[in-house]
């Protein structure tokens, strides 16, 4: 081996491990943003629109755990369909990972992926939606540009135009 083909093999190594890839480019590093609070998982494996990540970071990201009754947070559990456990749960390399996407439409919560940033959002879950079957806007305080405070509630029997932005 000539000294450019080790100086070109040390540069594209170090750019695969500058990405956070490893070696066979299945694991990486993703951003997950669920119920609104963002966490970053490493390893994580994104493949043909799928996320898969460890079951220790589905705990840390989403506060669900696998159970053999499903996946559980508190009180709250979504059996897996038996015919389809390994859409949802697979063991490679010695970890056990879980299909977030697959879980996502099993609860009909849409997602959002940037591939660039490797960033997933999940929205609300079926039954988080509910709340906002009523139409009715949640009661907020915000200060105007004099300091002082305004509620929804205080503007109630009145016509309201509400006008949101953001960034993204």
């Amino acid at each position: 081996m000539t000294f450019t083909s080790i100086r070109v093999l040390a540069v594209v190594l170090g750019c695969f491990l500058a990405m956070g890839v490893s070696a066979l480019g299945k694991e990486t590093r993703a951003t997950l943003i669920y119920d609104d609070v963002t966490t970053e998982v490493n390893p994580a494996q994104e493949e043909a629109g799928r996320l898969w990540i460890t079951t220790a970071d589905l705990e840390r990201a989403t506060r669900f755990e696998v159970k053999p009754q499903g996946v559980c947070r508190d009180q709250l559990c979504f059996p897996l369909p038996k015919a389809r456990a390994q859409e949802f749960v697979r063991k490679d390399s010695g970890k056990t990972w879980f299909n977030m996407t697959a879980f996502a439409q099993l609860v009909q919560q849409p997602v959002a992926h940037d591939a660039a940033l490797s960033t997933w959002y999940f929205g609300l879950r079926a039954d988080q939606r509910q709340g906002l079957a009523s139409l009715e806007a949640p009661d907020f305080s915000l200060a105007d540009m004099d300091a002082k405070m305004h509620s929804l509630s205080a503007l109630r029997g009145k016509k309201v135009l509400l006008v949101t932005w953001a960034s993204w």
